[in-house]
Protein backbone atom coordinates (compact mmCIF):
# COMPACT_ATOMS: atom_id res chain seq x y z
CA UNK A 1 0.00 0.00 0.00
CA UNK A 2 1.42 3.46 -1.07
CA UNK A 3 1.20 6.42 1.34
CA UNK A 4 -1.22 8.24 -0.95
CA UNK A 5 -3.96 5.03 -0.31
CA UNK A 6 -2.89 4.65 3.48
CA UNK A 7 -5.94 4.39 5.38
CA UNK A 8 -4.01 7.62 8.24
CA UNK A 9 -4.28 10.06 5.17
CA UNK A 10 -5.77 13.12 6.08
CA UNK A 11 -5.79 12.26 9.88
CA UNK A 12 -4.47 13.95 12.50
CA UNK A 13 -1.92 12.86 15.28
CA UNK A 14 -1.37 15.43 18.51
CA UNK A 15 2.17 14.50 19.60
CA UNK A 16 2.96 16.09 22.86
CA UNK A 17 7.06 16.68 23.18
CA UNK A 18 7.39 16.71 19.44
CA UNK A 19 10.46 18.59 19.37
CA UNK A 20 12.92 16.15 19.83
CA UNK A 21 13.26 12.52 20.51
CA UNK A 22 10.78 10.28 20.28
CA UNK A 23 7.92 12.65 19.40
CA UNK A 24 9.92 13.93 16.90
CA UNK A 25 10.81 10.60 15.21
CA UNK A 26 6.76 9.55 15.63
CA UNK A 27 5.78 13.05 13.96
CA UNK A 28 8.21 12.13 10.85
CA UNK A 29 6.90 8.60 10.70
CA UNK A 30 3.25 9.39 10.88
CA UNK A 31 3.72 12.29 8.06
CA UNK A 32 4.84 9.31 6.29
CA UNK A 33 1.57 7.54 6.35
CA UNK A 34 -0.35 10.90 5.17
CA UNK A 35 -1.06 12.48 8.48
CA UNK A 36 -1.21 15.83 9.50
CA UNK A 37 0.49 16.79 13.15
CA UNK A 38 -0.35 18.92 15.78
CA UNK A 39 2.75 18.99 17.88
CA UNK A 40 3.33 20.36 21.37
CA UNK A 41 6.83 21.60 22.99
CA UNK A 42 8.72 23.53 24.94
CA UNK A 43 11.98 25.42 23.16
CA UNK A 44 14.10 28.03 23.69
CA UNK A 45 15.82 30.43 20.96
CA UNK A 46 18.82 27.72 20.58
CA UNK A 47 16.55 24.90 19.74
CA UNK A 48 13.71 26.10 17.37
CA UNK A 49 15.91 24.97 14.63
CA UNK A 50 15.40 21.48 15.47
CA UNK A 51 11.86 22.65 15.65
CA UNK A 52 11.82 23.94 12.31
CA UNK A 53 13.68 20.88 11.25
CA UNK A 54 10.76 19.05 12.27
CA UNK A 55 7.86 20.86 10.62
CA UNK A 56 9.70 21.10 7.38
CA UNK A 57 10.28 17.20 7.38
CA UNK A 58 6.31 16.48 7.75
CA UNK A 59 5.17 18.93 5.24
CA UNK A 60 8.02 17.62 2.71
CA UNK A 61 6.10 14.75 3.06
CA UNK A 62 2.48 16.41 2.41
CA UNK A 63 1.64 16.58 5.89
CA UNK A 64 0.53 19.96 7.75
CA UNK A 65 2.13 20.84 10.88
CA UNK A 66 0.55 22.80 13.18
CA UNK A 67 2.83 23.67 16.30
CA UNK A 68 2.17 25.17 19.52
CA UNK A 69 5.57 26.53 21.13
CA UNK A 70 4.01 26.54 25.19
CA UNK A 71 4.03 24.87 28.65
CA UNK A 72 1.79 21.47 28.05
CA UNK A 73 0.65 22.14 31.55
CA UNK A 74 -0.52 25.03 31.44
CA UNK A 75 -4.32 24.70 31.34
CA UNK A 76 -4.98 28.26 29.41
CA UNK A 77 -2.75 27.39 26.64
CA UNK A 78 -4.09 24.10 26.56
CA UNK A 79 -7.51 25.50 26.03
CA UNK A 80 -5.97 28.32 23.65
CA UNK A 81 -4.61 25.65 21.34
CA UNK A 82 -7.48 23.22 21.55
CA UNK A 83 -9.68 25.85 20.25
CA UNK A 84 -7.02 26.68 17.01
CA UNK A 85 -6.67 22.54 17.13
CA UNK A 86 -10.64 22.42 16.31
CA UNK A 87 -10.74 25.08 13.64
CA UNK A 88 -7.93 22.87 11.70
CA UNK A 89 -9.91 19.48 12.45
CA UNK A 90 -13.02 21.51 10.85
CA UNK A 91 -11.28 23.17 8.03
CA UNK A 92 -9.41 19.78 6.62
CA UNK A 93 -13.02 17.91 7.01
CA UNK A 94 -11.85 15.50 10.67
CA UNK A 95 -14.09 15.28 13.21
CA UNK A 96 -11.65 14.41 15.89
CA UNK A 97 -7.98 14.07 15.90
CA UNK A 98 -6.97 10.26 15.71
CA UNK A 99 -3.74 9.77 17.59
CA UNK A 100 -2.78 11.18 20.69
CA UNK A 101 1.22 10.70 21.94
CA UNK A 102 2.35 11.74 25.56
CA UNK A 103 6.25 12.25 25.07
CA UNK A 104 6.78 15.04 27.92
CA UNK A 105 10.15 14.47 29.44
CA UNK A 106 10.93 16.91 32.42
CA UNK A 107 11.16 16.69 35.94
CA UNK A 108 13.75 16.79 38.80
CA UNK A 109 16.85 14.26 38.87
CA UNK A 110 18.15 14.54 42.46
CA UNK A 111 17.98 11.88 45.29
CA UNK A 112 15.16 11.76 48.39
CA UNK A 113 17.96 11.33 50.69
CA UNK A 114 21.12 13.32 50.95
CA UNK A 115 23.61 14.43 53.55
CA UNK A 116 22.27 18.17 52.95
CA UNK A 117 18.42 18.84 53.08
CA UNK A 118 19.50 21.54 49.97
CA UNK A 119 20.82 18.58 47.91
CA UNK A 120 17.22 16.06 48.04
CA UNK A 121 14.23 16.78 46.13
CA UNK A 122 12.03 18.99 47.62
CA UNK A 123 7.83 19.54 47.35
CA UNK A 124 7.44 21.39 44.38
CA UNK A 125 10.31 19.13 42.44
CA UNK A 126 8.84 16.70 43.08
CA UNK A 127 5.24 17.78 42.49
CA UNK A 128 6.55 19.31 39.05
CA UNK A 129 7.89 16.23 37.89
CA UNK A 130 4.72 14.34 38.10
CA UNK A 131 2.36 16.96 37.04
CA UNK A 132 4.52 17.44 33.94
CA UNK A 133 4.96 13.41 33.19
CA UNK A 134 2.56 11.80 34.54
CA UNK A 135 -0.77 13.27 35.43
CA UNK A 136 -0.64 16.01 32.29
CA UNK A 137 -1.43 13.21 29.94
CA UNK A 138 -4.83 12.82 32.49
CA UNK A 139 -5.48 16.28 31.91
CA UNK A 140 -5.05 16.40 28.15
CA UNK A 141 -7.19 13.52 27.51
CA UNK A 142 -9.65 15.02 29.59
CA UNK A 143 -9.94 18.14 27.65
CA UNK A 144 -10.20 16.49 24.42
CA UNK A 145 -12.51 14.26 25.54
CA UNK A 146 -14.79 17.52 26.84
CA UNK A 147 -13.97 19.51 23.59
CA UNK A 148 -15.26 16.75 21.52
CA UNK A 149 -11.64 15.78 20.09
CA UNK A 150 -12.02 12.03 20.40
CA UNK A 151 -14.33 9.71 18.96
CA UNK A 152 -14.54 5.54 18.26
CA UNK A 153 -10.94 4.36 16.80
CA UNK A 154 -9.26 6.95 18.59
CA UNK A 155 -5.90 6.02 20.33
CA UNK A 156 -3.44 7.44 23.05
CA UNK A 157 -0.09 6.30 23.72
CA UNK A 158 2.39 7.01 26.83
CA UNK A 159 5.64 6.51 27.08
CA UNK A 160 7.45 4.69 30.27
CA UNK A 161 10.42 3.14 30.81
CA UNK A 162 12.06 0.31 32.77
CA UNK A 163 12.78 3.05 35.33
CA UNK A 164 8.78 2.92 36.40
CA UNK A 165 9.94 -0.92 38.05
CA UNK A 166 13.67 -0.57 38.41
CA UNK A 167 16.01 1.63 40.88
CA UNK A 168 18.58 4.37 39.06
CA UNK A 169 20.36 7.11 41.11
CA UNK A 170 18.94 10.33 41.37
CA UNK A 171 15.81 8.92 38.95
CA UNK A 172 13.56 8.56 41.94
CA UNK A 173 10.54 11.35 41.15
CA UNK A 174 11.08 10.34 37.28
CA UNK A 175 10.48 6.75 38.23
CA UNK A 176 7.53 7.57 40.13
CA UNK A 177 5.74 9.75 36.91
CA UNK A 178 6.51 6.45 34.84
CA UNK A 179 4.76 4.46 37.49
CA UNK A 180 1.56 6.66 38.04
CA UNK A 181 1.59 6.84 34.20
CA UNK A 182 1.27 3.44 33.62
CA UNK A 183 -1.51 3.14 35.99
CA UNK A 184 -3.14 6.49 34.45
CA UNK A 185 -3.13 4.77 31.11
CA UNK A 186 -4.92 1.35 32.66
CA UNK A 187 -7.23 3.77 34.32
CA UNK A 188 -8.23 5.62 31.51
CA UNK A 189 -8.32 2.77 29.00
CA UNK A 190 -10.58 1.37 31.16
CA UNK A 191 -12.90 4.54 30.80
CA UNK A 192 -12.32 5.19 27.83
CA UNK A 193 -13.12 1.76 26.39
CA UNK A 194 -16.88 2.06 26.46
CA UNK A 195 -16.28 4.88 23.14
CA UNK A 196 -14.35 2.57 21.60
CA UNK A 197 -10.85 5.24 22.44
CA UNK A 198 -8.02 2.71 23.06
CA UNK A 199 -4.72 3.89 25.31
CA UNK A 200 -1.71 2.25 25.41
CA UNK A 201 1.68 2.49 26.54
CA UNK A 202 4.97 1.98 25.64
CA UNK A 203 7.94 1.08 27.45
CA UNK A 204 10.78 1.88 25.27
CA UNK A 205 14.80 0.52 25.89
CA UNK A 206 17.21 2.56 26.64
CA UNK A 207 18.06 5.34 23.72
CA UNK A 208 20.28 8.14 23.68
CA UNK A 209 17.51 11.33 23.64
CA UNK A 210 18.55 14.83 24.95
CA UNK A 211 16.27 13.16 28.39
CA UNK A 212 18.24 10.94 28.46
CA UNK A 213 21.54 12.81 28.42
CA UNK A 214 20.44 14.38 31.83
CA UNK A 215 20.85 11.68 33.91
CA UNK A 216 23.44 11.51 35.73
CA UNK A 217 25.91 8.08 34.85
CA UNK A 218 24.07 8.14 31.75
CA UNK A 219 26.98 6.79 30.16
CA UNK A 220 27.05 3.96 32.36
CA UNK A 221 23.35 3.50 31.20
CA UNK A 222 24.22 3.47 27.92
CA UNK A 223 26.98 0.80 28.54
CA UNK A 224 24.96 -1.41 30.49
CA UNK A 225 22.14 -1.48 27.87
CA UNK A 226 24.40 -2.39 25.08
CA UNK A 227 25.75 -5.33 26.96
CA UNK A 228 22.74 -6.93 28.06
CA UNK A 229 20.50 -6.18 25.64
CA UNK A 230 20.19 -9.25 23.15
CA UNK A 231 19.83 -7.36 19.76
CA UNK A 232 23.59 -5.76 21.23
CA UNK A 233 22.35 -2.02 20.43
CA UNK A 234 20.45 0.49 22.00
CA UNK A 235 16.99 1.40 20.88
CA UNK A 236 16.46 4.30 18.68
CA UNK A 237 13.88 6.82 18.21
CA UNK A 238 12.96 5.33 15.13
CA UNK A 239 12.17 2.04 16.54
CA UNK A 240 9.19 3.74 19.00
CA UNK A 241 8.16 5.71 15.26
CA UNK A 242 7.39 2.46 13.43
CA UNK A 243 5.37 0.58 16.43
CA UNK A 244 3.08 3.41 17.09
CA UNK A 245 2.92 3.89 13.06
CA UNK A 246 1.93 0.23 12.88
CA UNK A 247 -0.50 0.42 15.93
CA UNK A 248 -2.04 3.59 14.46
CA UNK A 249 -4.12 1.87 11.36
CA UNK A 250 -7.66 1.45 12.04
CA UNK A 251 -7.65 -2.61 11.64
CA UNK A 252 -5.45 -2.59 15.09
CA UNK A 253 -8.82 -1.70 17.48
CA UNK A 254 -8.77 -4.18 20.44
CA UNK A 255 -5.53 -3.68 21.94
CA UNK A 256 -5.88 -1.37 25.09
CA UNK A 257 -4.63 -0.67 28.67
CA UNK A 258 -1.24 -2.78 27.79
CA UNK A 259 2.19 -1.87 28.42
CA UNK A 260 3.99 -2.92 25.01
CA UNK A 261 7.79 -3.19 25.04
CA UNK A 262 9.72 -1.58 22.41
CA UNK A 263 13.10 -2.66 23.12
CA UNK A 264 14.42 -6.15 21.49
CA UNK A 265 13.75 -7.89 24.62
CA UNK A 266 15.99 -5.37 26.93
CA UNK A 267 13.76 -5.26 29.81
CA UNK A 268 13.83 -9.43 30.01
CA UNK A 269 17.81 -9.89 30.63
CA UNK A 270 17.81 -7.24 33.81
Amino acid sequence: MSDCESPLKGKWALILGASSGFGAATARKLSQKGMNIFGVHLDMKQTMPRVREVISDIEANGGKAVFFNMNATNERKRAKALRRMKEELVASGQEYIWLMMHSLAFGTLKPFIAEKAEDAIDPPAMNMTLEVMAHSLVYWTQALWWEGLLGRGSRIFSMTSEGSHRVVPGYGAVSAAKASLESHTRQLAMELGPYGVLVNCIQAGVTDTPALRQIPGHEQIIEASIRRNPGKRMTVPEDVANTIAALAVPEVSWISGSVIFVDGGEDITG
